[in-house]
């Protein structure tokens, strides 16, 4: 058994691009944490055999088990090369007690399992986190609140803001994401041979509930019993709910903040906060590192280089090994199969290209005197949502995909601009600002940039919608205008991509991009009971006192 199990340790390490290492390593399991209130949480706690005294702590908080794949990925990998880990079920997961509210009970169960594993004997007292998306959050839900500071964390894949950077962006709930991590929690600890296994019937339930009202029960569709976190998702959606506030770690104070190492991907849907994040650790003076690869959530590619830059930063932070050499931000440069090194991020070698929407669909640095022929208009629908393919979805597909069957729709809007003569290198945020009236006051406003290439096959690149509401007119990102037209600006996803010589640049506006982002039903109706809907008629101004335009950060040289 000691064989087999050294020899699937190599081929995890060789499978991870990690150096091979042996430190034989012992697991006691089911070691139990008291909480605040008295529930008991289960951990695993592995430490290298032989050791002598106390010794640091590597802490994972996860709720997605113990063993199998997690423990094998985050957990093993750092044992075999001597550090001691302490693996734990969130409240209510595999084992430990309490009900799984996700996001609302992080804080406190964290920060109690911090104190106690510092009065244990074989602590001591340096305790570093780890860990990408759901157990990237539970750091951020320790980290600038613990006292004394932890070492160093790395919180991957992940936001220190939840709501608005990820289930509810910008206002707009984003349902599939939510429901496809619904159906996932919901089943993940129900018996039998392919338990927790990727399941297609599944994500085809996820479909199909995804096109039904009201959205307040689907969860049993797809998992089959109520999941408490669709059930808080679609409760706590309307404007000025601060539910969720809880969950949201982003006005904490980060002078608190060890050395942070993260590492996403330019598709995955944490991408926005991850990078909102990084800037504002910097601002505050925090150590800080950062990668971002050609990635969508949780491919093998993204996964190795977590693993592979927490070993070297665990190994640096705990053990005094060396620091992590080059630029603190490295980024790949899509399109051009490339990697670029920055001192900070967003990078100062950018400078704005305004591209202006033109009434004849065209897009150019130069806005219209005025508006030959009025404005832009079309009708978005929730009886027939505008569809979006690509992007970053929680599961394959996503990225880059054809888009010129949405493009072709009468309720989807498209602006061209002209053969690019040289490559454009795009590198850091993306935002536009439209001038738009629209019928009634509940709208959506989804902005798109496409690379068309030769062949004129239109693919996305970044997105972003912003909603409007009479309730939240005066939030940041809305700017009333006269006769109506407000001037709507929407934060697209940063990127780093070049746009090839030959090619065009494409923007579309559309009212929507289901079922990515719940259909906007057009009226005040609650989001989790909502059944009847109102067709949206959009006009999009483009003259010069008007100018609907998109913000690209073009690289210099």
């Amino acid at each position: 058994m000691a064989k087999i199990s050294r020899l699937a340790g190599l081929a995890a390490d060789l499978a991870l691009g990690l150096p091979v290492r042996a430190v034989p390593y012992e697991i006691r399991r089911d070691v139990s944490v008291p909480m605040l209130d008295g529930v008991a949480l289960l951990a695993n706690h592995y430490r290298p055999v032989g050791a002598d005294g106390p010794l640091p702590v590597v802490l994972i908080r996860v709720p997605y088990g113990r063993d199998g794949a997690f423990g094998q990925v985050f957990a093993a990998p750092l044992a075999r090369r001597g550090f001691q880990v302490f693996m734990q079920a969130t409240r209510g997961t595999f084992g430990s007690g309490g009900q799984f509210r996700p996001f609302t009970t992080e804080r406190d169960d964290g920060l109690a399992t911090v104190d106690w594993l510092r009065k244990q004997e074989w602590c001591d007292g340096r305790i570093a986190m780890i860990g990408g998306s759901y157990f990237g959050h539970t750091q951020w839900a320790v980290a600038p609140y613990a006292d004394p500071p932890l070492t160093c964390v790395a919180p991957h894949i992940t936001s220190a803001n939840v709501t608005n950077r990820l289930f509810y962006e910008q206002g707009v709930p984003s349902i599939h994401t939510a429901l496809s991590w619904s159906a996932q929690i919901g089943r993940q600890e129900r018996p039998g041979l392919l338990a927790g296994m990727p399941d297609p019937r599944v994500k085809t339930r996820v479909r199909r509930a995804l096109g039904r009202l009201p959205l307040q029960a689907v969860d049993v569709q797809v998992a089959e019993a109520p999941v408490p976190f669709w059930r808080d998702f679609v409760a706590h959606a309307e404007p000025g709910d601060d539910f969720w506030a809880q969950a949201d770690h982003d006005g904490a104070d980060l002078s608190r903040m060890p050395p942070v190492s993260m590492v996403t991907g330019w598709w995955d849907l944490f991408l926005g906060g991850n990078l909102a994040d990084y800037t504002a650790l910097r601002a505050a003076g925090v150590p800080a590192r950062l990668v971002v690869g050609p990635w969508l959530h949780g491919e093998p590619g993204e996964l190795r280089t977590i693993v592979r830059t927490d070993a070297a930063w665990l190994d640096h932070h705990l053990r005094g090994g060396p620091a992590p050499s080059g630029a603190p931000v490295r980024v790949h440069l899509q399109r051009a199969n490339k990697w670029l090194e920055f001192e900070e991020w967003p990078p100062n070698a950018v400078r704005e290209k305004v591209l202006n929407l033109g009434s004849g669909g065209g897009l150019a640095e130069v806005a219209e005197p005025e508006d030959r022929g009025g404005p832009s208009r079309f009708t978005y629908d929730p009886a027939r949502p505008t569809p979006t393919v690509g992007g970053p979805l929680l599961q394959p597909p996503g990225k880059q995909a054809d888009n010129r069957l949405v493009e072709a729709r009468d309720d989807v809007l498209v602006f061209t601009g002209p053969l690019l003569s040289e490559d454009l290198d795009i590198v850091g945020p993306v935002s536009a600002t439209l001038h738009v009236r629209t019928s009634i006051p509940y709208a959506d406003v989804f902005v798109r940039l496409c690379d068309v290439d030769e062949k004129g096959v239109s693919r996305n690149v970044v997105d972003g919608i912003h909603r409007l509401d009479p309730r939240t007119l005066d939030a940041p990102g809305i700017e009333p205008g006269i006769d109506g037209v407000l001037a709507v600006h929407v934060e697209l996803f940063p990127t780093a991509y070049r746009f090839r010589a030959g090619h065009r640049l494409r923007v579309q506006v559309s009212g929507g991009a289901f079922p990515r982002y719940a259909r906007n039903m057009g009226t005040d109706e609650p989001f989790a009971t909502a059944t009847a809907g109102r067709p949206c008629h959009f006009e999009v101004f483009h003259d010069a006192a008007r100018a609907s335009q998109i913000t690209l950060p073009a690289l210099d040289g």
